[in-house]
């Protein structure tokens, strides 16, 4: 194959190549300095209150861990079993079933007292889903007592995870495949690169000898 073409072929692949690399590059750098990163993906703690003197529930032979909080709903026992964590009231170890709204929002709007800037206030419940008058999604884990929070910038660095692995289209099968045919073509590029930077080398070898 003739350099003429080989150099063609290289600057076609580099042109092809230019939106991902330039991706690639811009979505890696923001990762490396991670903006905003760790209030977007903070985890909210349940605010806890001074605990009982000594643990008035028996403890059971399946249970393999546990964790006893107090909230402003109470005192739960978190306890977990080969079948997973369950949730219990702290008083006497009866199940404790997922809080209506009211109290959702209760303990919601307490644990938000650590940053109240970016949760205000609850203003609407569905299930363990709420939302806030500042735009975050919470999701209640309450077998855990687990708290997430989902807001605007989440979704966008989600977002730019997704441009920095080729995620562009949304479909999987497109999106694999257009990765695929990217790193093929970069292998493309740096063989044909290769090939002009060796065959240079060699041709100027042959004319000082």
């Amino acid at each position: 194959m003739s350099t003429i073409k080989i150099q063609r072929r290289h600057r076609l692949m580099g042109i092809a190549l230019l939106l991902p690399f330039l991706t690639w590059s811009l979505t890696g750098i923001f990762f490396l300095v991670r903006p905003g990163y760790a209030e977007a993906y903070e985890r909210i703690p349940v605010r806890q209150y001074q605990l009982p003197a000594s643990l008035p529930v028996t403890m059971q032979p399946e249970w393999v861990e546990i964790r006893y909080l107090r909230s402003v709903l109470g005192n739960h026992l978190l306890v977990q079993t080969e079948s997973g964590w369950q949730h219990l009231h702290g008083e006497d170890g009866e199940a404790w079933p997922p809080p209506e709204a009211p109290e959702l929002t209760l303990l919601l709007e307490d644990a938000f007292q650590f940053n109240p800037d970016r949760y205000g206030s609850i203003v609407r419940v569905e299930g363990n889903r709420a939302w806030t008058d500042t735009g975050i999604e919470i999701d209640v884990s309450w077998n855990t007592l687990n708290i997430a929070q989902y807001g605007s910038d989440s979704c966008w660095i989600d977002r730019i995870y997704s441009w920095h692995y080729l995620e562009w289209t949304g479909f999987y099968w497109t999106d694999r495949i257009l990765g695929i045919s990217g790193l093929i073509l970069l292998t493309y590029m740096t063989y044909t690169g290769a090939i002009m930077a060796f065959g240079r080398r060699r041709i100027a070898s042959s004319s000082m000898s």
